[in-house]
């Protein structure tokens, strides 16, 4: 394979450039929502306990995913502010050194997570004919986590440098993977056992695993941008304390989520099972309805990246405002589709019609909001593109722990569970347009030193 060239972000088309990075994104998460909606599909097929189960570990594994997402975002925004100004075996030396920090966080957290699953999932309100089938996914799901987390680590680094159709296709092969063993494994056609629920998680870990062997043959053999010369540790650790600049409160904005979901779904849990399941299949929905701004999203901190290195602040400015425009107007669409097909999307997953009517009222409350939501996923990345972290972190921590976790309390005291999903259109909403205009200023005030 050849040397990668580098794409130059600075230069050309914002328009032109922000769709051609975009869509290869949105492609490799559609691949991978449609199959993480498929999993849960089968998973439904085994029952409601099955289906609440899964609802029960999803902000478990959001929390897992936030940690190694946030090793990648800081991967990201690294090279990306490098990739253009910095030698290329400079760079080299740095993604390698950031594949090592994501394997060395993922042992300490595997071994507490498989430690601590009974007491955790108790934490979060599981009911006890529910916890055998937590057990048996998660203990599976532990052990996958670094088939998780170097792929994602790998994918920001070829991301980094331009090139996001590639990533994009590695999501759907991983995706393809798992919806293939996903029915083969959960109800054991032909020569493969029956397994259940650990069959999903099974499937989850070998297709993360097809992951793991494809983006390491892409950074070692095309990207040439994996190396086991590291340097002396101080200089190691001199990366990795870059890279933990944004990482660490990256990982704060992506974990607050799953930590505040989980007190939603204590709250739910108290509305019983179904409501429960229900949660969980909407939050699923909702990754789906969103994942083109979250493709946006990423695509952003590259964009910003390099355009921050070579200050080119209108380019910046131009692409915001794009993003802006788009997120309210895709919001806008999918709240109309969730409104004309939300029965239709909710019986996909079950027959349960208390399942269906909870998760249409989720849509028809929370995703009038989506558009907002969009501003604060874009927020939040453009601020770690432009390497000023620390404000994402607040505006996550501001919507899921100021706003919609306490008003989720007020409000299913007094609106039932109703009120949980206002909570959330209220948090996404006040936040989308605060954290957007601060984001603005934030440039400006970097535009004019």
């Amino acid at each position: 394979m050849s040397k990668k060239i580098n794409k130059n972000l600075t230069e050309g088309s914002i328009g032109k450039q922000l769709f051609s990075l975009t869509w290869p994104m949105t492609l490799g998460m559609l691949g991978m929502v449609i199959f993480t909606i498929i999993d849960t599909y089968f998973i439904g097929l085994l029952g409601v306990q099955q289906l609440a189960a899964i609802s029960f570990c999803f902000p478990v594994i959001m929390f897992l995913n936030g940690l190694s997402m946030g090793i990648g975002i800081g991967t990201s925004s690294l090279i990306a502010r490098n990739i253009i100004a910095t030698d290329r075996s400079e760079v080299k030396i740095m993604a390698s050194r950031a594949i090592l920090l994501g394997i060395t966080v993922v042992i300490v957290f595997v071994i507490a997570g498989l430690n601590a699953i009974e007491p955790t999932f108790k934490l979060l309100g599981a009911e006890p004919e529910i916890m055998p089938h937590i057990i048996d996914y998660m203990t599976i799901w532990f052990l996958g986590v670094p088939f998780v987390t170097i792929p994602m680590i790998g994918n920001n680094i070829v991301r980094a440098t331009g090139d996001t159709k590639l990533p994009g296709m590695l999501m759907i092969a991983s995706g393809v993977v798992n919806g293939i063993l996903d029915p083969l494994l959960i109800f054991g056609y032909g020569p493969f056992p029956e397994m259940g629920i650990k069959g999903a998680a099974l499937a989850t870990v070998i297709s993360r695993g097809t992951s793991l062997v494809l983006i390491l043959i892409v950074l070692i053999k095309r990207e040439q941008l994996l190396t086991i010369h590291l340097g002396k540790i101080k200089d190691i650790l001199a990366t990795w304390k870059e890279l933990i600049y944004v990482a660490i409160p990256a990982s704060i904005s992506l974990l607050i989520t799953p930590i505040s979901i989980g007190f939603i779904t204590k709250i739910i849990s108290g509305f019983g099972k179904e409501a429960v399941a229900a949660f969980g299949v909407a939050s699923r929905v909702e990754m789906f309805a969103l994942m083109v701004i979250m493709s946006l999203g990423s695509v952003l901190i590259i964009f910003v990246g390099q355009n921050i290195s070579k200050h080119k602040f209108e380019r910046i400015f131009t692409s915001l405002n794009y993003a802006m425009v788009f997120s309210l107007i895709w919001g806008g669409i999918i709240f109309v589709l969730l409104l004309l097909f939300g029965n239709f999307i909710a019986s996909v997953f079950t027959n349960d019609m208390e399942v269906i009517e909870i998760t249409k009222k989720y849509f028809y409350i929370i995703g009038a909001s989506y558009g907002l939501q969009g501003l604060v996923i874009l927020s939040t990345s453009s601020y770690n593109g432009i390497n000023k972290p620390y404000p994402s972190a607040v505006f996550s921590l501001i919507r899921m722990l100021v706003l919609y976790a306490p008003l989720a309390w007020f409000g299913a005291k007094l609106f039932n569970i109703n009120g949980v999903f206002w909570a959330g259109f209220i948090a996404n909403i006040i936040v989308g347009i605060v954290s957007y205009y601060h984001l603005n200023l934030t440039v400006k005030k970097i535009s004019v030193r």
